[in-house]
């Protein structure tokens, strides 16, 4: 009968056949079996010597072995199980051999069981300390990049600044403070460098960033020295220019015959105009260069503080809107405006139905009139309650028929003076000569015309001053002349030339103030004033000689 020791020993096939084998043929009865260790730890290798040694002196007792077992089963049973047990950590992890004829060696390769307990505390200490270093470089990083945010939108708008400039004539560079521009460049470029070493040229936002203010402190310089040969000459000039009018107009008032009142048509009609004064650039650009301006020009207006702006499309057909300023302040800074949509938007298409067409438009106690767009009809528009009107103007020409030359679709053009609102136009019935109309608000019909002997497309625009129409023509880039009159008291007209100076190439609006003897002129995109003076007697002019010759 084969014990229980027997049959375990034989499952040591798979990991110790010689001793196996030695055990099953009896080659063995006496043998010594030894287990020698490779790699033993936690007191596991004394243990199988242990059990082994128990093994063996089972073995040399095999034929009375079951009689043992009967006789102390308990201890059987123990016995076996220790003995399975240690089979089984053998059989994983070691190789056997015969050695010296009467011994089965057994080598048992066990794993190293000690946990690395201080080594595995070091290495999370060590990926903790990483973790904070790299949750900081990332908070570094964050901080940086709305950093570079901010300045990536300072130099958008200092780029916008610097296209504004770049295109202005150099009459139009007025006040500009390169100094504080300098510091506000010279700033940015001290961080973005300190950003830029920080991250070692890897970031190729950074140095785009660089590179942009590298080329934006450049530009400022050249627009200084720009603006040190050119503007601040000019602004001399204009200085001078102011002092001697001032100087005049003292003088004027020293002399026995006063200055003729504002409001007054006493007099003899126009006698000078002033050089142009530059406000600025309209507030859409230099891309919009046909356009009117003003203030409210009814005499008397409870509205005199107040500035209108009104840019045509680039194409210089289609007034959309109207922008208004409260006081001259306002107007210069850009601030506190008001837009009065003209054009709208339905179903992602523009409606122009109340929109306006070409540069004729007038603002007259506080309300825009407008030669409605493609149409001889004429529109007006409250600038406090948007209230909207529309009447034709019988047989007006429209669509740039008879508009003024070099300008298009001036058909139709308002004019005011002293003695109220005028419409200034041509007919077929005319034969493209101009006609005067003067207005009436009430019914928004022409109450009256008069017929020149001028032709409309031979004029660069026209203005009203106590009842008589000036017209004017290109002479050069920088000059026109008024040449032309007709007094609709009289119902004469007659040539005169008065020089009168501009900014830029074509006039696309004249607008005279009564309450300040001012025309305001719209000059390919500029906002200009000039002052008119008259002249009590015909030939009694304070700076210029007047000729008028009947046509």
């Amino acid at each position: 009968m084969e014990s229980p020791a027997s049959r375990g020993f034989r499952k040591m096939a798979a990991g110790c056949r010689a001793c196996a084998d030695g055990h099953r043929g009896g080659h063995f009865p006496e043998a010594e079996f030894a287990c020698e260790k490779h790699y033993a730890t936690n007191g596991n290798i004394s243990k199988i010597h242990f059990l082994l040694k128990r093994l063996h002196r089972n073995n040399s007792r095999v034929h009375h072995f079951s009689d043992y077992v009967k006789d102390n089963e308990d201890t059987r049973e123990d016995e076996e199980a220790a003995i399975k047990k240690c089979l089984w950590l053998v059989t994983q992890n070691f190789t056997g051999k015969v050695n010296g004829g009467d011994r089965c060696v057994c080598e048992i390769n066990l794993p190293d069981n000690t946990f690395p307990a201080k080594r595995v505390a070091a290495l999370e200490d060590e990926t903790m300390r990483l973790t904070n270093r790299v949750e900081d470089e990332m908070q570094k990083i964050q901080e940086q990049d709305i950093r570079l945010d901010n300045y990536v939108e300072k130099l958008i708008n200092l780029t916008k600044k610097f296209e504004w400039l770049e295109k202005l004539r150099p009459e139009g560079l007025i006040e500009i403070n390169f100094e504080e521009l300098k510091k506000e460049i010279k700033e940015m470029e001290t961080v973005i460098m300190k950003i830029r070493g920080k991250v070692d040229g890897s970031n190729a936002h950074v140095e785009g960033l660089y590179i942009e203010v590298k080329n934006i402190s450049k530009t400022v310089g050249q627009l200084e020295s720009f603006d040190k040969n050119n503007v601040i000459r000019a602004q001399r000039e204009m200085e001078n220019l102011k002092k001697r009018l001032a100087d005049c107009e003292k003088n004027l008032k020293l002399k026995a015959t006063p200055m003729v009142p504002l409001g007054s048509c006493q007099h003899r009609g126009l006698s000078s105009v002033s050089k142009p004064n530059l406000l600025q650039l309209n507030w859409k650009g230099v891309g919009f260069k046909a356009g009117g301006w003003g203030k409210d020009a009814a005499w008397n207006t409870t509205k005199k503080s107040m500035y209108w702006v009104g840019a045509l499309n680039p194409d210089g057909r289609i007034l959309e809107s109207i922008r208004v300023y409260n006081s001259l302040n306002d107007i210069q800074m850009y601030k506190n405006s008001i837009d009065l949509p003209l054009s709208v938007l339905i179903k992602n298409k523009w409606n122009h139905t109340l929109a306006g067409q070409g540069a004729g438009s007038i603002v007259y106690n506080n309300n825009l009139y407008y030669n409605c767009y493609n149409s001889r009809d004429v529109c007006r528009v409250s600038l406090s309650s948007g209230v909207y009107q529309r009447k034709p103007l019988p047989n007006a020409a429209f669509n740039s028929q008879y508009s003024y030359a070099g300008v298009g679709y001036q058909d139709i053009d308002f004019a005011s003076d002293e003695k109220g609102l005028w419409v200034i136009y041509a007919t077929d019935e005319s034969a493209g000569n101009i006609v005067v109309g003067r207005f009436n608000v009430a019914t928004m019909m022409v109450d009256k015309t008069w017929t020149t002997t001028q032709m409309k497309t031979q004029v660069t625009n026209a203005f009203m001053m106590c009842g008589v129409l000036y017209t004017t023509r290109f002479v050069s880039k920088k000059t026109e002349e008024i040449f032309y009159m007709f007094d609709t008291k009289t119902g004469k007209g007659g040539q005169i030339s008065f020089m009168m100076e501009k900014m830029a190439d074509k006039v696309q609006s004249l607008s005279y103030n009564a309450n300040e003897r001012k025309l305001y002129m719209y000059n390919d995109g500029y906002l200009c004033t000039m002052m008119l003076w008259c002249c009590l007697e015909l030939w009694d002019s304070p700076l210029h000689t007047v000729s008028i010759i009947p046509k």
